[in-house]
């Protein structure tokens, strides 16, 4: 069994953890997540505590480590929930909620629409800064990902949208 599988989650006050048929839901004040168990690995909880305890085999020993930190992560979603920052860097480079699609101006002859899913809230409190918050870490890191990915942060001048604690190197320039 790994070392990070070993170490119990302690659940705060307001949260309550419960397993039946192979799924985990972690309820807190913010909301309510789940996660399918793979084979192989049981849940208990006691005492404002869970602990992990895998099968034998080799595969759900591995697997129990990834596992506990999902589980981990589901906790501090549901407590404090998870917050990204993204700014965009260049001119002309904005962004504006309208309605459930983040309206993204980058540079392009068009603008970028891209769907909010459910549980995640996106702000723009300025235009060139977009800010994404959800108790889903997986969600809310993959919205930052989607929406990076649309026009990263380009090496020379670093136009583009990048994490508010990115650093790009810039490259110097040809010289003749």
């Amino acid at each position: 069994m790994s070392r990070v599988a070993k170490n119990p989650i302690k659940l705060p006050a307001g949260v309550q953890v419960s397993s039946a048929a192979g799924v985990v839901s972690v309820k807190g004040a913010k909301s309510t997540l789940t996660l399918p168990l793979p084979q192989g690995i049981a849940i208990d909880v006691k005492d404002g505590a869970v602990t992990l305890t895998p099968e034998s085999l080799i595969v759900s020993k591995a697997k129990s480590g990834t596992i506990r930190a999902i589980i981990n992560n589901m906790v501090v979603g549901v407590t404090k929930g998870y917050e990204i920052k993204l700014q965009l860097v260049g001119v002309g480079y904005r962004a504006a909620m309208k309605g459930k699609m983040l309206d993204l101006q980058a540079g392009f002859s068009h603008p970028v629409n891209i769907e909010v899913p459910t549980g995640v809230t996106v702000e723009t409190p300025i235009p060139t800064e977009i800010i994404i918050k959800g108790a889903d870490k997986h969600v809310v890191g993959q919205l930052a990902a989607v929406i990076r990915a649309k026009r990263p942060p380009e090496p020379y001048k670093g136009k583009g949208v990048r994490y508010s604690t990115e650093k790009v190197v810039l490259k110097e320039a040809k010289k003749k």
